[in-house]
């Protein structure tokens, strides 16, 4: 600002001085004389005026010229001109228009092209921060995984693009599969910005792939701290990570050490099935059954599952079938219109041979909502009642075509396991399962052909009623029906 107006008040100065001398010489009324090696010069004061001038153009073109040549010989020696900046400057905008051609191609889905404009941009750029990233990833949508992986290794060098390096690097050895490397590299952009969300989130699947259930624990627990889980859920998967911790314990034939932490999964969520079975395994082996009951009647109350009850008639095991309908009261009138406790009384009364408390048990489930185990179940009361063949027999043919029922599902790509576990076989998924009734992906055949073999007389084990020294096979009925 201050050198702005500077230049203005000398350029006012000069006009000035100018014109005053101009004025000077117009008002002489003559000229002046000049003598230059014997020659006399006497120019008017116009011609002098035009000859002043004259010299002062010459003057500034002599140092223009002067001024060339020193920067053409400063240019040539590698220093800072005006030329070289002009040179600079050309290429910096070269550079920028490819750089900005590269990421339209890439955005529109060209990566042969944005490839191309990258690396051209990479030649007139000394900006390898942008330039290498954009080669990367460019050559990943072109499908050059080597380029594209030098690319991520040089952005290593910067400690600006450290993690985009590491995280490209990462995505890149989980395409390969290669995830014992994958691993190194997810703890160390873990280790670099922890509350990177999905960073988190990878580190997390691979330690859970890798039975590092400690770490994993770990991984989530900063998860919480960044806001990225709600506590909720923050309590059920670190239920589900402290109940593979003491699966492995068990494994390692530690069974103390498991106990307590299929205890301590049990408490952080009491209703995670899995952790309350092995929780109330732990105190029958320690013959606390008190406290085993305690746990199976809380997760029996937030959700009926077979599991509880298999875990429950643990607790005595050398009870009689009456003494252990009576004993399962304490579970069986928590929620007694579930179709799981219905189904779960009616087995018990089948086992104790009373058959009418069976079906007085088990009530419309069969037709309300049929599944292979109520329609298999009621094929064992139709027998233990003394039914014909034909009844039990039309029993165990729906029993065939029925729905399955609840199973452990995978609520992200649906498939079915037969045990609960943290991590989705199918898919990957963590604590993605859960016990509901799958979606049925088939059906029954239109013309009934399957159940021809039970419409025919043929040899069954169920073939005749049972006798009153006959006792019922329950399970050989199940078998039959799946």
């Amino acid at each position: 600002m201050i050198w702005s107006l500077f230049k203005i008040l000398l350029f006012v100065l000069l006009v000035v001085a100018a014109t005053f001398g101009a004025g000077r010489l117009m008002d002489s009324g003559g000229g002046i004389r000049v003598t230059l090696a014997g020659w006399e010069f006497s120019p008017g004061p116009l011609q002098t005026v035009v000859a002043i001038l004259l010299l002062v153009l010459f003057l500034w073109l002599v140092l223009k010229a002067l001024g060339l040549c020193i920067a053409a010989l400063r240019f040539l020696n590698g220093d800072e001109t005006a030329i070289s900046r002009y040179f600079d400057q050309n290429r910096e905008r070269r550079g920028y228009q490819a750089l900005a051609d590269g990421m339209l191609a890439l955005a529109s889905g060209e990566g042969r092209l944005a490839l191309i404009k990258a690396q051209r941009a990479a030649g007139y750029l000394d900006r390898p921060e942008l330039t290498n990233l954009l080669v990367a990833q460019a050559a990943e949508a072109a499908g050059d995984v080597n380029r594209a992986g030098e690319a991520y290794k040089a952005l290593l060098a910067d400690p600006r693009t450290r993690f985009v390096g590491i995280r490209g690097l990462l995505k890149q050895k989980l395409a390969e599969g290669d995830t014992e490397t994958a691993l190194k590299l997810a703890e160390k952009a873990f280790e670099m910005k922890p509350r990177h969300a999905e960073s988190q989130d990878i580190l997390l699947k691979l330690q859970s792939e890798s039975a590092d259930w400690k770490g994993a624990r770990s991984t989530l627990g900063a998860q919480l701290k960044s806001g990225a889980l709600p506590r909720e859920v923050y309590r059920r998967r670190d239920a589900v990570l402290a109940l593979q911790e003491a699966s492995i314990v068990v494994d390692e034939n530690a069974s103390i050490e498991a106990r307590e932490a299929a205890i301590a999964a049990n408490k952080m969520s009491p209703d995670l099935i899995p952790a309350a079975s092995m929780a109330a395994r732990s105190y029958i082996a320690k013959g606390d059954k008190k406290n085993a009951s305690r746990v199976l009647r809380k997760a029996w109350d937030a959700k009926p599952h077979p599991d509880l009850a298999a875990a429950f008639a643990e607790i005595e095991p050398e009870e009689s079938p009456a003494q252990r309908v009576k004993r399962f009261k304490i579970l069986t009138a928590i929620h007694p219109e579930d179709s799981e406790t219905k189904q779960l009384v009616a087995e018990l009364n089948i086992a104790a041979e009373d058959f009418p408390a069976a079906r007085r048990a088990l009530g419309d489930l069969p037709t309300s909502h049929p599944t292979r185990r109520s329609l298999a179940i009621m094929a064992a009361v139709e027998r233990g009642e003394g039914s014909d063949d034909a009844t039990v027999r039309a029993w165990l043919s729906k029993a065939l075509t029925a729905p399955r029922g609840p199973q452990w599902c995978c609520d992200k790509c649906q498939a079915i396991h037969a045990n609960w576990q943290p991590i989705c076989e199918n898919c990957g998924g963590f604590d993605t399962l859960s016990w509901r009734e799958p979606i049925e992906t088939s059906g029954s055949s239109t013309t009934g052909a399957e159940l021809l073999p039970l419409l025919v007389a043929s040899p069954d084990p169920i073939a005749k009623p049972p006798t009153p020294e006959e006792p019922i096979d329950l399970e050989a009925v199940v078998r039959n029906a799946n």
